[in-house]
């Protein structure tokens, strides 16, 4: 005999039955362009004009060199023929792992719209002039918060940041160019796949692969690339 009884009409829904039916779009593969850059710029415009919130905000994975695994959001700033690039500080834990363990994975969590892109590849630091001109395009709080934050690391309290941000502002005052941190760069991710995940209904969702043939593989160059489908 079950000793289970069900709950009553007013109590907290289980997380077990919380579900979405995702019945908003099919995937195949002639409704991607032959390359990934493009079919990615696709889906982002498409993002985008649905008008979800900060849709280059992304996930970005990493390990240690031992394994153990770290996840946080950050915003992509660029995506281009060689990957995904996003700005940090070089202190901080991602880029002390991706330092030791350059693997990472990456994923665009597009769920208001049933979509969603996942990135896998290695990363590397971009050059100092790209580093620079970004930097200089940021907000001036931007700037300052840049220098401001030891990222990552244990601090007393807000108020010490908050104290730190007011001297830099003192400091910098309106005019003066704040100069880049040495400890502050840029990542790019250059991929070795990317996947187009569209959801379905009864979890049959569509997902295709571009998987790299070559290695450091341009994501505008099509015959570097091999699109395949995967089971759900």
């Amino acid at each position: 005999m079950s000793l289970w009884t069900p709950p009553p009409e007013d109590a907290p829904r289980r997380l077990a039955d919380l579900r979405v039916t995702y019945d908003l779009g099919t995937l195949a593969p002639e409704d991607l362009p032959a390359s990934p850059l493009e079919a990615f710029h696709g889906w982002f415009a498409e993002t985008e004009a649905a008008g979800l919130p900060e849709p280059n905000a992304m996930i970005v994975s990493t390990a240690t060199a031992a394994g153990a695994p770290s996840s946080r959001t950050v915003l992509l700033k660029d995506a281009d023929s060689r990957g995904f690039v996003f700005y940090t500080n070089l202190q901080s834990r991602k880029s002390r792992e991706l330092a030791e363990n350059p693997n990472a994975s990456v994923v665009f969590p597009w769920f208001a719209i049933h979509r969603q892109v996942t990135v896998v590849g290695a990363a590397e630091l971009i050059g100092r002039d790209e580093v620079e001109a970004y930097f200089h395009s940021r907000p001036r709080g931007s700037q300052l918060g840049a220098w401001a934050s030891a990222q990552s690391t244990v601090i007393d309290g807000r108020d010490a940041l908050e104290s730190r941000y007011t001297e830099l502002v003192e400091q910098y005052g309106d005019d003066v160019e704040i100069p880049v941190p040495e400890f502050w760069g840029g990542w790019l991710i250059r991929p070795s796949a990317i996947e187009f995940w569209q959801g379905r209904p009864s979890r049959l969702h569509d997902r295709l692969r571009f998987r790299a043939s070559v290695e450091r593989a341009n994501l505008s160059h099509a015959n570097e690339w091999v699109l395949e489908r995967l089971s759900p």
